[in-house]
């Protein structure tokens, strides 16, 4: 189940990108080509990207591949680890909590406004952080789960995300 979320948060992502890049790509080509170009093109573009980023986020970080300060942690011993992990989890999820509190009332309010051309309520828009912070939320809990269990190996502790080339 959970790979098949993922897989459907990554193929959203895709179709939203390539949404973005058509839309874009041929406001571009219209303007140039014929001195017109699609009204609602650059909003839906800026609506998109929020949804880009954000969603992005997410599958990056359930993948744990933000990065981090490894240098001092990895100096630390097993138990050091642990605990720099369960403290960063905690005060992570304590901020998206917060984000998810703050966001949910920014929908109830953007629900009654509407984007100037595409005349989408916002905060159909917001929603957008809104699922990110919820399923970060849901991520952090399980990790944190995984190591109040004891289920976390030492060697997850510690991300080490290295580029493709090395």
């Amino acid at each position: 189940m959970k790979n098949l979320v993922t897989r459907a948060a990554e193929w959203l992502l895709i179709v939203m990108l390539s949404t973005m890049v058509l839309l874009v790509f041929a406001n571009v080509v219209l303007r140039y080509f014929f001195n017109d170009g699609i009204v609602f093109s650059e909003e839906v573009s800026r609506f998109l990207f929020m949804w880009v980023t954000l969603i992005g986020a997410l599958v990056v970080m359930k993948d744990n591949g933000h990065l981090g300060m490894t240098s001092l942690i990895d100096r630390l011993g097993e138990t050091g680890q642990r605990i720099c992990r369960f403290l960063a989890d905690a005060i992570t999820l304590a901020c998206c909590v917060l984000l998810a509190h703050g966001t949910w009332e920014q929908v109830v309010i953007g629900m009654d406004n509407a984007a100037p051309v595409t005349g989408v309520p916002l905060g159909l828009i917001f929603i957008s952080l809104l699922v990110c912070s919820v399923g970060m939320s849901l991520v952090l809990l399980h990790s944190l789960w995984r190591q109040v269990t004891g289920r976390m190996p030492a060697d997850e502790l510690v991300a080490h995300n290295v580029s493709a080339g090395e």
